[in-house]
């Protein structure tokens, strides 16, 4: 699903902007997306609906099944080549893309504006310890730790490295990242940017511990699918994106290019069988698995890529003083 330039004050959704680019870099951005998974051809045990033509599909038929959006396409709509797979244009790996974004477009440091705030509340602490306990400071400190709200700061700060350096490591050879951008006009930030063929990924890293799982907490007669971590209610987490989603289109205005959000668990526990899931149109995933999202082939070219990066990176600059 896709929306021109709009505001994300409630639910969020996949792939959320399309505008436009210059001529010069949108030539490609006509091509249609694929899922994570490419479709299947099957032959249908139960009647079903096509999601672009909404035709009846009636049982016996061979269509096509989407299973990441568990959608059926009727072959109308996704002709068949000869080979028994999709008639489309092959969408766009990009390779090597990073060494050529501009020296300009600084890509911030992970996890550095989380680590000053950090190192301000410690100092602030020490500080009053210092006017309150005098010659007993030291044992006083010694004695005591940071608060928990304090140390927040540092293992979120330790989570956004981590990520960093495992995207890095895993699709820095097909993608820019951006770390640490500051939000215009406000004290949040973006965690991370990855720009890739596949589109821009918006991504919230969090350092939580404990089993990452969707519920539905609603009756017999409504769905209430809510996202909890170590058997809490986190789907605030899910919210606390559309911020960051409003940023990006702000800088992005105008432009044809798909935008993904996700929220990415660095430490947390997942079913044997867990897959990523979307919740409110988010990605909610582990940093092995968002970088196979991120790596999906996409409609962005090379070019494309390095022109979206370096406009994110001069609209969005490090978060970081001093950075």
């Amino acid at each position: 699903m896709a929306f021109r330039q709009a505001s994300f004050d409630g639910a969020l959704s996949q792939n959320v902007v399309l505008g436009r680019l210059p001529s010069q870099f949108s030539s490609q951005l006509a091509m249609p997306m694929k899922s994570e998974m490419a479709p299947k051809l099957i032959r249908l045990r139960y009647p079903g609906t096509c999601s672009r033509c909404s035709r009846a599909l009636p049982p016996g038929t061979r269509e096509w099944w989407d299973s990441d959006l568990r959608t059926t396409i009727c072959v109308e709509c996704l002709p068949i080549d000869g080979s028994g797979s999709a008639d489309v244009d092959p969408p766009n790996q990009v390779h090597h893309v990073a060494p050529t974004l501009a020296p300009a477009a600084a890509t911030g440091v992970a996890g550095a504006s989380a680590r000053q705030m950090y190192e301000q509340k410690h100092r602030r602490r020490e500080q009053q310890i210092d006017l309150k306990w005098g010659r007993l400071a030291g044992v006083v400190k010694f004695m005591t730790d940071d608060p928990q709200s304090t140390k927040a700061w540092a293992k979120g700060s330790e989570g956004e490295r981590r990520l960093a350096a495992d995207l890095s490591k895993r699709v820095g050879d097909r993608a820019v990242l951006l770390h640490d951008r500051k939000i215009p006009g406000t004290r949040a930030n973006i965690d991370h940017l990855a720009v890739a063929a596949s589109g821009i990924w918006i991504i919230d890293a969090k350092n939580y511990k404990g089993k990452v799982e969707q519920k539905d907490v609603g009756g017999w007669l409504k769905s209430d699918r809510r996202l909890y971590v170590n058997g809490r209610d986190q789907s605030k987490l899910i919210a606390g994106l559309a911020r960051q989603i409003n940023a990006v289109l702000e800088v992005i205005e105008g432009s044809e290019i798909p935008v993904h959000a996700a929220l990415c668990f660095v430490d947390s526990e997942w079913g044997l069988l867990a897959k990523p899931f979307q919740h409110a149109g988010v990605w909610v995933t582990w940093p092995k698995k968002l970088s196979e999202l991120i790596a999906s082939p996409g409609a962005l070219t090379t070019q494309d890529v390095v022109h979206i990066a370096d406009r994110l990176a001069s609209g969005l600059p490090p978060a970081a003083r001093g950075k």
